[in-house]
């Protein structure tokens, strides 16, 4: 379920927190069998705070709040919500990975990293270029990088049959053709595209961070888990 915005009719909370039909909703309102702050109600649009109690014959009633997850892709999979030729990051999570949103998508044989969620408003902060939320990977190239095409990196330049140049990347040498690498924008197959336009071929990509939240060690490829609320923070830092 969506994120959702307080106040809010009796009503309307109803039918977001129970299976019930906002007409079924009123007619439960109408029986006194809802507690609003321990108190019957009668009224359908009762405007409903973030911080009261609502009850329905005797049991406490919440919206489920907005769901955050990080999941740790391995390589042949898709980040698409259905695909007709290869399985999707989706179908790791079951029944869980109903309504998710992904963020930040990753190509079929790049592994890593992948961040998803129901909350839109978090999910366009980490995809709008206008955040210039930062990822970061590694990745193993056909052979070493110079000091060259680290400045290149730095500086941004344009792709082929693209016009406007990339903005600046950070490229660090880890040990040999290792590489670090961060970006703040996310066109199409990107790293791949840059260091192919530097004459390097990358053999594996694995993205590593987003923004401030970085791929839990203990994840094996294909798991998945909840965000931390400093996690779900993080996708600004």
């Amino acid at each position: 379920m969506s994120s959702v915005k307080f106040p809010m009719r009796l009503d309307k909370f109803l039918g977001h927190a129970t299976e019930l039909s906002r007409e079924l909703a009123r007619r439960a309102i109408r029986s006194k069998r809802v507690l609003v702050n321990g108190d019957v109600v009668k009224s359908a649009s009762l405007s409903i705070a973030a911080d009261d109690s609502v009850m329905l014959d005797g049991g406490v009633v919440t919206i489920p709040g907005p769901r955050y997850f990080m999941l740790h892709k391995p390589e042949g999979y898709v980040c698409a919500t259905a695909d007709g030729d290869y399985p999707t990051v989706l179908d790791l999570m079951g029944d869980e990975g109903v309504d998710l949103t992904i963020a930040g998508r990753l190509d079929k044989d790049t592994t890593g990293l992948v961040l998803l969620s129901d909350d839109g408003q978090w999910i366009h902060s980490v995809i709008s270029p206008r955040r210039e939320c930062m990822k970061t990977y590694i990745a193993d190239l056909d052979g070493p990088i110079d000091d060259a095409i680290v400045q290149r990196f730095a500086q941004g330049f344009s792709l082929r049959n693209e016009v406007k140049p990339t903005k600046p990347a950070v490229l660090k040498p880890i040990a040999g053709p290792r590489v670090e690498v961060s970006i703040g924008e996310g066109r199409y197959h990107q790293v791949r595209r840059m260091f192919a336009a530097c004459g390097r071929y990358v053999e594996q990509l694995h993205r590593v961070r987003i923004g401030g939240i970085t791929l839990d060690a203990s994840l094996a490829p294909g798991e998945y888990r909840e965000l931390s609320p400093d996690e779900v923070k993080g996708v600004a830092s």
